[in-house]
């Protein structure tokens, strides 16, 4: 019987989502506690491999197990011998044979959490990306406003991306600010059926030279048309990246409590 999972967790102590030899990954510790309540239980497929030290808040995840759990039970099982681990199972629900975390996932939404204050962080260490300077929302909005829609990203994406295409289209970027202590936090709200390796990374490091006064507005339009890694701004820190939902045809948590 199949069964997704809604998975929270802090990726600071993890070398990504992704099971690899020698180093501690989330996909192996939710797979080490599924094998606590079954231990035949074969390895889960998570939608989104994200980076280490990066974040989420909605990772959703599939499993095959022999017999049939009540969700609730399952998730309280899972998060018991997950401990201590930074990881929760916020929900289970139990899923059709043809569901799939990875491919059956039409939307995929992050967030970058930058902080702009002088004064050292305290709560939000290894949370959040922390700049000095004072950020321009209205030059980065302009900035990001030429990635919107359909494009070859070949500028923002990771030599080491495995994407058969750079092509890919982006829905959102939504940037807004609220005030913090000392200083201004600002979001980046992205949303795209998928993304391209380090592509997050690389529009935020990007328009963080824009808010700085670094770059013009123009410039992300000129990056993005060079179609060349060597254009691109920044790639940012992970410590600010979030992945916050996946969405799917029919959203399986919708009966979840």
């Amino acid at each position: 019987m199949r069964y997704a999972l809604l998975i929270d967790y802090h990726g600071g102590p993890f070398a990504g989502w992704q099971r690899q030899a020698g180093q501690p990954s989330v996909q192996e510790s939710v797979e080490t506690a599924l094998r606590r309540l079954e231990p035949d239980c074969p390895g889960i497929a998570g939608a989104g491999r994200t980076d280490a030290g990066v974040h989420a808040t909605g990772q959703v995840a599939h499993c095959d197990l022999a017999r049939e759990w009540d969700p609730f039970r399952l998730a309280e099982a899972l998060n018991w011998h997950l401990r201590p681990a930074p990881v929760a199972v916020l929900a289970a629900a139990r899923v059709a044979d043809d569901f799939h975390a990875r491919f059956s996932a039409v939307e995929r939404r992050y967030l970058f959490r930058l902080v702009s204050r002088r004064a050292p962080l305290t709560h939000d260490n290894g949370l959040v990306w922390q700049v000095r300077q004072p950020l321009d929302l209205a030059a980065m909005r302009e900035g990001a406003g030429h990635l919107v829609g359909r494009h070859d990203f070949t500028t923002f994406r990771s030599a080491q991306c495995q994407a058969a295409s750079p092509v890919k289209t982006l829905d959102e970027i939504a940037i807004s600010a609220l005030a913090v202590p000392g200083g201004t936090e600002v979001r980046f709200s992205l949303r795209a059926r998928s993304f391209l390796h380090n592509q997050v990374r690389s529009i935020v490091g990007t328009l963080e030279r824009v808010g700085a006064g670094a770059w013009p507005p123009g410039r992300v339009a000129e990056a993005l048309a060079a179609r060349d890694r060597a254009a691109c701004g920044p790639v940012c820190p992970p410590q600010g990246l979030y992945l916050t939902g996946v969405g799917y045809p029919v959203d399986p948590f919708s009966g979840a409590g």
